[in-house]
């Protein structure tokens, strides 16, 4: 279909509220520019998130195009995973998610065959017709050369967009964004997109399940020179190591900055640079975080034999002591941010949380109920709706 051919929104249910432009030249407006608000009028409603600010819906959203897993996720966690009709390496993320979902009673996940959305063409987005586009438009255009007027184009002819993804490292945003974007946390992002699903329940569940996990690891935490040195890496060979520290700002540390662990790098070393095997033995991590190790395809158990076997890694704490753990993926949502921090934990501090189970592969390990630092039952309720 050619842009020509399109004719206005499938869903006369779903409105965008007003152009991009009209809403960025209301950035300075602090009632309405990134408040989260949500509003009803007549039988529709209004969400409010930056960058695109006021958006009105009819009726909730059925269908779901997103970019990145952390909206992916949300999606799932509102019940709406069987939903998307986009999402980033599919196939890649159905596989790792599943490994998580796995541990969900009566709960599943099916992501396979989706449209590979890393680099979306416009003239797909017409093809697929979502009723919500659950990405952020300064995103693609920072990084697919989007103009304002491509996006203008979607929202006015397809459906709005409505997500933020620069709140991941708090990036700067394109010129064109940068006035009044706003940066969220994970689950404030979340119960944004809740509103625009109309699944405030289904929200409040899950923020109170992640509310009683942190209720339960932050009072727990040492003092700060009593906590162990860690990073967080990604590699498949010895000669390229990507780095990444744990504390900075930013949701992709949802999981790992609550736990508050001392940076191994002392500040040296900013997060996603590449290092060597000398740098870091020279940060000597007490732990290693190994990023992707729970995805089906990478073998965490060679990965700890390429250090075994490296006479520089070798040397290094973390993997004289075995504690190279796997990971799952920084672009979490809600559902594998519950995991990820019960994992961390545990990883990080098992005298105070209980030893994390020795893995080499497959799902993520079973724990006993009283091992258990959330329950299980709890969030596949909310996500089938059985609240």
């Amino acid at each position: 279909m050619t842009d020509g051919d399109a004719g206005p929104t499938r869903r006369a249910a779903l409105k965008y509220g007003g152009s991009l432009a009209a809403g960025l030249a209301m950035a300075g407006c602090s009632e309405i520019a990134g408040t989260g608000e949500s509003g009803t009028s007549g039988g529709g409603y209004t969400v409010s998130m930056s960058p695109t600010r006021d958006v009105s819906f009819d009726e909730p959203p059925e269908t779901v195009f997103t970019r990145l897993t952390h909206h992916a996720d949300m999606a799932f966690a509102l019940g709406r995973g069987d939903s998307l009709t986009a999402m980033h390496a599919p196939d890649y993320y159905d596989g790792l998610w599943n490994q998580f979902v796995e541990r969900l009673p009566d709960v599943s996940l099916d992501w396979t065959g989706l449209y590979s959305s890393w680099q979306p063409k416009k003239e797909k987005l017409y093809d697929l017709d979502s009723d919500i586009h659950l990405a952020d438009p300064a995103w693609i255009t920072k990084q697919d050369a989007w103009s304002e007027s491509d996006i203008d184009e979607i929202a006015d002819k397809v459906s709005p967009w409505f997500g933020n993804s620069l709140s991941d490292t708090h990036q700067e945003p394109a010129p064109e964004y940068a006035e009044g974007y706003e940066y969220y946390t994970l689950w404030e992002q979340f119960e944004l997109v809740a509103e625009a699903f109309q699944e405030r329940k289904r929200y409040e569940e899950l923020a109170a399940v992640h509310d009683d996990l942190l209720s339960t690891i932050e009072p727990a935490l040492p003092e700060e020179s009593e906590r162990p040195s860690a990073v967080m890496i990604a590699s498949h060979q010895m000669d390229e190591i990507y780095a990444y520290t744990l504390s900075n700002p930013g949701f992709l540390t949802s999981h790992t900055r609550p736990l508050g662990a001392r940076d191994a790098f002392e500040g040296s070393v900013e997060s996603a640079s590449v290092v060597d095997v000398e740098t870091l033995f020279d940060a000597d991590p007490d732990v290693i975080l190994f990023l992707g190790g729970f995805e089906p395809e990478t073998s965490i158990t060679e990965r700890r034999e390429l250090f075994r076997e490296d006479p520089v890694a070798s040397e290094i704490t973390a993997v004289q002591e075995e504690r190279i753990y796997p990971q799952g993926a920084r672009y979490q949502g809600p559902i594998l941010n519950l995991f990820q921090l019960e994992m961390t934990a545990k990883q990080l501090y098992p005298e105070l949380f209980g030893e994390w189970p020795r893995y080499e592969s497959g799902p993520y390990p079973e724990m006993p109920e009283d091992e258990q630092l959330f329950d299980r039952q709890r969030v596949a309720d909310a996500i089938n709706g059985n609240i």
